[in-house]
Protein backbone atom coordinates (compact mmCIF):
# COMPACT_ATOMS: atom_id res chain seq x y z
CA UNK A 1 0.00 0.00 0.00
CA UNK A 2 1.35 3.51 -1.33
CA UNK A 3 2.13 5.71 1.57
CA UNK A 4 0.31 9.59 0.52
CA UNK A 5 2.57 12.12 1.10
CA UNK A 6 1.67 15.47 1.33
CA UNK A 7 4.02 17.82 -0.07
CA UNK A 8 3.91 21.48 1.56
CA UNK A 9 5.39 24.22 -0.55
CA UNK A 10 5.11 27.82 -1.48
CA UNK A 11 3.59 29.86 1.85
CA UNK A 12 3.69 33.59 3.13
CA UNK A 13 7.29 34.08 2.86
CA UNK A 14 9.80 36.44 0.91
CA UNK A 15 11.07 32.79 -0.24
CA UNK A 16 7.40 31.32 -2.00
CA UNK A 17 9.00 31.69 -5.00
CA UNK A 18 12.38 29.19 -3.90
CA UNK A 19 9.65 27.12 -2.38
CA UNK A 20 8.07 26.24 -5.16
CA UNK A 21 10.81 24.91 -7.14
CA UNK A 22 11.72 22.98 -3.87
CA UNK A 23 8.14 21.39 -3.54
CA UNK A 24 8.33 20.84 -7.15
CA UNK A 25 11.60 18.84 -7.18
CA UNK A 26 10.24 16.87 -4.11
CA UNK A 27 6.74 15.84 -6.33
CA UNK A 28 9.06 14.81 -9.25
CA UNK A 29 11.64 12.81 -7.82
CA UNK A 30 8.93 11.11 -4.65
CA UNK A 31 9.70 6.91 -6.29
CA UNK A 32 5.84 7.02 -7.59
CA UNK A 33 5.80 3.03 -6.76
CA UNK A 34 6.22 3.77 -3.06
CA UNK A 35 4.45 7.21 -2.70
CA UNK A 36 1.06 8.70 -3.54
CA UNK A 37 1.45 12.35 -3.26
CA UNK A 38 -0.17 15.20 -2.91
CA UNK A 39 0.38 18.61 -4.04
CA UNK A 40 -0.69 21.00 -0.92
CA UNK A 41 -0.10 24.74 -1.96
CA UNK A 42 -0.13 27.33 0.39
CA UNK A 43 -0.35 31.06 -0.96
CA UNK A 44 1.24 34.05 0.01
CA UNK A 45 -1.81 35.15 2.15
CA UNK A 46 -1.44 31.57 4.05
CA UNK A 47 -4.50 30.04 2.59
CA UNK A 48 -4.11 26.19 1.86
CA UNK A 49 -5.34 24.73 -1.23
CA UNK A 50 -5.20 20.58 -2.18
CA UNK A 51 -5.83 19.67 -5.71
CA UNK A 52 -6.51 23.54 -6.84
CA UNK A 53 -8.92 23.80 -4.43
CA UNK A 54 -9.05 26.15 -1.19
CA UNK A 55 -9.08 24.07 1.63
CA UNK A 56 -8.60 24.29 5.56
CA UNK A 57 -5.22 23.07 6.76
CA UNK A 58 -7.33 20.10 8.82
CA UNK A 59 -8.90 18.93 5.75
CA UNK A 60 -5.68 18.56 3.73
CA UNK A 61 -4.17 16.45 6.48
CA UNK A 62 -6.33 14.12 7.19
CA UNK A 63 -5.95 13.20 3.48
CA UNK A 64 -2.22 12.31 4.24
CA UNK A 65 -0.28 9.95 6.24
CA UNK A 66 3.06 12.37 6.18
CA UNK A 67 4.01 15.79 5.15
CA UNK A 68 6.89 16.53 2.94
CA UNK A 69 7.65 20.65 4.73
CA UNK A 70 9.02 22.04 1.33
CA UNK A 71 8.72 25.40 2.83
CA UNK A 72 11.34 28.02 3.41
CA UNK A 73 11.42 31.24 5.69
CA UNK A 74 8.50 32.68 7.73
CA UNK A 75 6.22 30.15 8.61
CA UNK A 76 7.95 26.96 7.33
CA UNK A 77 11.50 27.23 9.08
CA UNK A 78 10.56 29.50 12.14
CA UNK A 79 8.57 26.88 13.63
CA UNK A 80 5.16 27.68 12.64
CA UNK A 81 3.84 25.48 10.34
CA UNK A 82 5.05 22.69 12.40
CA UNK A 83 3.12 23.72 15.08
CA UNK A 84 0.41 23.41 13.10
CA UNK A 85 1.66 19.76 12.27
CA UNK A 86 1.61 19.05 16.02
CA UNK A 87 -1.39 20.22 16.76
CA UNK A 88 -3.21 18.08 14.64
CA UNK A 89 -0.84 14.75 14.90
CA UNK A 90 0.52 14.52 11.23
CA UNK A 91 4.10 13.21 11.27
CA UNK A 92 6.29 15.29 9.04
CA UNK A 93 9.58 16.25 7.49
CA UNK A 94 12.61 17.88 9.36
CA UNK A 95 12.89 19.92 13.01
CA UNK A 96 9.92 20.10 15.18
CA UNK A 97 8.30 23.84 15.63
CA UNK A 98 11.22 24.98 18.73
CA UNK A 99 14.14 23.79 16.72
CA UNK A 100 12.89 24.83 14.09
CA UNK A 101 12.12 28.51 15.71
CA UNK A 102 15.72 28.40 17.33
CA UNK A 103 17.56 27.95 14.20
CA UNK A 104 15.67 30.45 12.02
CA UNK A 105 16.46 32.99 15.13
CA UNK A 106 19.80 33.85 14.10
CA UNK A 107 21.23 35.20 17.76
CA UNK A 108 19.83 32.71 19.28
CA UNK A 109 21.77 29.70 16.95
CA UNK A 110 24.95 31.84 17.76
CA UNK A 111 24.49 31.47 21.40
CA UNK A 112 24.26 28.05 21.13
CA UNK A 113 26.97 28.13 18.78
CA UNK A 114 28.80 30.06 21.57
CA UNK A 115 28.32 27.26 24.12
CA UNK A 116 29.72 24.78 22.08
CA UNK A 117 32.84 26.48 21.50
CA UNK A 118 32.71 27.63 17.67
CA UNK A 119 33.84 30.72 16.59
CA UNK A 120 31.56 33.43 14.92
CA UNK A 121 32.10 37.13 13.65
CA UNK A 122 31.47 39.63 16.32
CA UNK A 123 28.50 41.45 15.85
CA UNK A 124 25.61 43.83 17.45
CA UNK A 125 22.14 43.06 17.25
CA UNK A 126 19.71 45.80 17.41
CA UNK A 127 16.19 45.34 18.33
CA UNK A 128 14.87 48.68 18.12
CA UNK A 129 14.85 50.89 14.92
CA UNK A 130 15.44 54.24 17.38
CA UNK A 131 18.27 52.08 18.59
CA UNK A 132 20.17 52.59 14.93
CA UNK A 133 21.65 55.71 15.49
CA UNK A 134 23.91 54.21 18.34
CA UNK A 135 24.69 51.57 17.54
CA UNK A 136 26.33 52.68 14.01
CA UNK A 137 28.38 55.14 15.91
CA UNK A 138 29.64 51.90 18.28
CA UNK A 139 29.85 50.00 14.78
CA UNK A 140 32.11 52.06 12.94
CA UNK A 141 34.76 52.74 16.08
CA UNK A 142 34.94 49.15 16.17
CA UNK A 143 34.41 47.28 13.37
CA UNK A 144 36.55 46.85 10.23
CA UNK A 145 34.27 48.22 7.42
CA UNK A 146 32.63 46.86 5.31
CA UNK A 147 29.84 45.15 7.72
CA UNK A 148 27.20 42.38 7.03
CA UNK A 149 24.14 43.60 7.82
CA UNK A 150 21.26 40.90 8.03
CA UNK A 151 17.55 40.57 9.59
CA UNK A 152 17.28 38.26 11.82
CA UNK A 153 14.45 35.75 11.20
CA UNK A 154 14.88 35.55 7.37
CA UNK A 155 16.56 32.70 5.11
CA UNK A 156 17.72 32.62 1.83
CA UNK A 157 20.18 35.64 1.99
CA UNK A 158 17.61 38.20 1.67
CA UNK A 159 17.75 41.20 3.32
CA UNK A 160 21.79 40.76 3.70
CA UNK A 161 23.82 44.23 2.65
CA UNK A 162 27.56 44.39 2.96
CA UNK A 163 28.46 47.63 3.10
CA UNK A 164 30.53 50.34 4.57
CA UNK A 165 30.62 53.68 6.60
CA UNK A 166 27.87 55.66 9.15
CA UNK A 167 25.95 56.55 6.00
CA UNK A 168 25.70 53.42 4.52
CA UNK A 169 25.38 50.99 7.54
CA UNK A 170 22.36 53.10 9.03
CA UNK A 171 20.73 53.08 5.96
CA UNK A 172 20.47 49.55 5.28
CA UNK A 173 19.55 49.01 9.13
CA UNK A 174 16.62 50.93 8.84
CA UNK A 175 15.54 50.11 5.51
CA UNK A 176 15.02 46.40 6.89
CA UNK A 177 13.00 47.84 10.01
CA UNK A 178 10.94 49.46 7.35
CA UNK A 179 10.72 46.07 5.70
CA UNK A 180 9.29 44.26 8.15
CA UNK A 181 12.57 42.92 9.95
CA UNK A 182 11.87 42.39 13.82
CA UNK A 183 15.41 43.22 14.63
CA UNK A 184 18.96 43.58 12.74
CA UNK A 185 22.18 41.87 12.69
CA UNK A 186 25.30 43.54 12.11
CA UNK A 187 28.26 41.58 11.83
CA UNK A 188 31.81 42.05 11.35
CA UNK A 189 33.20 40.96 7.42
CA UNK A 190 35.37 38.10 7.46
CA UNK A 191 36.87 37.30 4.60
CA UNK A 192 37.76 34.19 3.27
CA UNK A 193 36.13 30.65 1.26
CA UNK A 194 32.63 30.37 2.35
CA UNK A 195 31.99 26.81 2.91
CA UNK A 196 28.67 24.61 3.61
CA UNK A 197 28.22 20.73 5.13
CA UNK A 198 25.04 18.81 4.63
CA UNK A 199 24.02 16.61 7.50
CA UNK A 200 21.70 13.84 6.65
CA UNK A 201 20.69 11.40 10.09
CA UNK A 202 20.32 7.85 10.14
CA UNK A 203 22.54 7.16 7.37
CA UNK A 204 24.96 5.17 6.11
CA UNK A 205 25.80 3.49 9.33
CA UNK A 206 26.47 7.29 10.81
CA UNK A 207 23.77 8.55 13.29
CA UNK A 208 25.04 11.77 11.69
CA UNK A 209 26.06 11.50 8.33
CA UNK A 210 28.22 14.44 6.96
CA UNK A 211 28.42 15.02 3.22
CA UNK A 212 31.35 16.54 1.57
CA UNK A 213 32.57 20.46 1.74
CA UNK A 214 31.01 22.67 -0.73
CA UNK A 215 32.92 25.75 -1.85
CA UNK A 216 30.57 28.47 -2.77
CA UNK A 217 32.98 31.30 -4.63
CA UNK A 218 30.31 34.47 -5.46
CA UNK A 219 31.23 36.60 -8.53
CA UNK A 220 33.98 39.16 -8.64
CA UNK A 221 32.39 41.82 -6.47
CA UNK A 222 29.29 40.19 -4.52
CA UNK A 223 28.40 37.84 -1.90
CA UNK A 224 26.55 34.83 -1.83
CA UNK A 225 23.68 37.07 -2.07
CA UNK A 226 19.83 36.22 -3.10
CA UNK A 227 20.53 37.34 -6.38
CA UNK A 228 23.77 35.26 -7.01
CA UNK A 229 22.63 32.48 -5.08
CA UNK A 230 19.64 31.50 -7.89
CA UNK A 231 21.40 33.28 -10.60
CA UNK A 232 23.73 30.49 -11.48
CA UNK A 233 26.49 33.41 -11.38
CA UNK A 234 27.71 31.64 -8.37
CA UNK A 235 30.79 28.29 -8.78
CA UNK A 236 29.97 26.03 -6.24
CA UNK A 237 32.46 23.33 -6.26
CA UNK A 238 32.28 20.36 -4.91
CA UNK A 239 34.38 18.81 -3.04
CA UNK A 240 35.73 22.12 -2.46
CA UNK A 241 39.36 23.66 -1.98
CA UNK A 242 40.01 22.64 1.56
CA UNK A 243 42.50 20.41 3.45
CA UNK A 244 41.22 16.94 5.22
CA UNK A 245 42.02 18.91 8.00
CA UNK A 246 40.15 22.06 7.27
CA UNK A 247 36.86 19.35 5.95
CA UNK A 248 37.23 17.16 9.08
CA UNK A 249 36.98 20.36 11.11
CA UNK A 250 34.11 22.04 9.27
CA UNK A 251 32.25 18.25 9.39
CA UNK A 252 32.79 18.25 13.24
CA UNK A 253 31.10 21.51 13.60
CA UNK A 254 28.04 20.90 11.45
CA UNK A 255 27.04 17.93 13.43
CA UNK A 256 27.80 19.86 16.69
CA UNK A 257 25.05 22.79 15.23
CA UNK A 258 22.68 19.99 14.38
CA UNK A 259 22.87 17.98 17.80
CA UNK A 260 22.97 21.26 19.74
CA UNK A 261 19.87 22.90 17.48
CA UNK A 262 17.91 19.88 18.31
CA UNK A 263 17.60 19.58 14.74
CA UNK A 264 15.98 16.17 12.80
CA UNK A 265 16.12 14.60 9.85
CA UNK A 266 18.88 16.59 7.82
CA UNK A 267 20.34 20.20 7.83
CA UNK A 268 22.88 22.80 6.25
CA UNK A 269 25.24 24.80 8.23
CA UNK A 270 27.43 27.36 6.81
CA UNK A 271 31.08 29.27 7.39
CA UNK A 272 33.66 30.71 6.88
CA UNK A 273 37.44 29.57 6.53
CA UNK A 274 39.61 32.29 6.83
CA UNK A 275 43.74 32.36 7.96
CA UNK A 276 42.52 32.94 11.58
CA UNK A 277 40.02 29.75 11.75
CA UNK A 278 36.68 28.66 10.79
CA UNK A 279 33.42 30.79 11.60
CA UNK A 280 30.33 29.67 12.08
CA UNK A 281 27.62 31.77 9.64
CA UNK A 282 24.18 30.01 10.28
CA UNK A 283 22.26 26.78 10.11
CA UNK A 284 19.61 25.94 7.66
CA UNK A 285 16.76 23.21 8.86
CA UNK A 286 15.04 22.86 5.50
CA UNK A 287 17.77 23.60 2.93
CA UNK A 288 16.64 23.95 -0.99
CA UNK A 289 16.37 21.17 -2.97
CA UNK A 290 15.76 22.76 -6.17
CA UNK A 291 18.36 22.04 -9.36
CA UNK A 292 20.46 25.21 -8.03
CA UNK A 293 20.77 23.95 -4.84
CA UNK A 294 23.32 22.78 -2.54
CA UNK A 295 22.17 20.06 -1.03
CA UNK A 296 21.44 18.22 -3.28
CA UNK A 297 24.80 18.65 -5.23
CA UNK A 298 26.59 17.49 -2.22
CA UNK A 299 24.18 14.09 -2.36
CA UNK A 300 25.27 13.14 -6.19
CA UNK A 301 29.03 13.79 -4.83
CA UNK A 302 28.34 10.70 -2.62
CA UNK A 303 26.49 8.51 -5.03
CA UNK A 304 22.97 9.64 -3.84
CA UNK A 305 19.78 10.18 -6.12
CA UNK A 306 17.56 13.06 -4.73
CA UNK A 307 14.95 9.92 -5.13
CA UNK A 308 16.42 7.85 -2.69
CA UNK A 309 17.07 10.73 -0.20
CA UNK A 310 13.71 11.69 -0.14
CA UNK A 311 12.67 8.56 0.76
CA UNK A 312 15.21 8.20 3.38
CA UNK A 313 13.84 10.96 4.55
CA UNK A 314 9.84 10.43 4.79
CA UNK A 315 11.01 7.60 6.09
CA UNK A 316 12.73 8.96 8.73
CA UNK A 317 9.36 11.20 9.81
CA UNK A 318 7.59 7.79 9.82
CA UNK A 319 10.21 6.10 11.99
CA UNK A 320 11.05 3.45 9.46
CA UNK A 321 14.32 1.89 8.83
CA UNK A 322 15.71 2.64 5.42
CA UNK A 323 17.65 0.37 3.42
CA UNK A 324 19.99 3.64 2.21
CA UNK A 325 21.38 4.00 5.65
CA UNK A 326 22.77 0.06 5.21
CA UNK A 327 24.96 1.04 2.09
CA UNK A 328 28.53 1.49 2.08
CA UNK A 329 30.19 4.90 1.84
CA UNK A 330 31.28 5.76 -1.31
Amino acid sequence: MQTIVGVLRGGPSREHDVSLKTGAAILANLPEERFAVRDIYIDKQGQWHDRGRVTEPQRALRQIDVAFVGLHGEYGEDGEVQKLLERFGVPYTGSNSFSSYLAMHKLMAKMHAKENGLRFPEFRHIEHVEDSEAVVHDITRSFHQPVVVKPVGWGSSIGISVVGGYAAVLSAIQKLFSDGARSVLVEEYIRGQEATIGIVEDFREEELYALPAIEIIPPAGDFFSYDSKYSGATREVCPGNFSRVTVEELQRLARVMHHTLGLRHYSRSDFIVAPSGIYYLETNTLPGLTSESLMPKSLAAVGVTLSDFLSHVVNLALGRETSISKQEVI
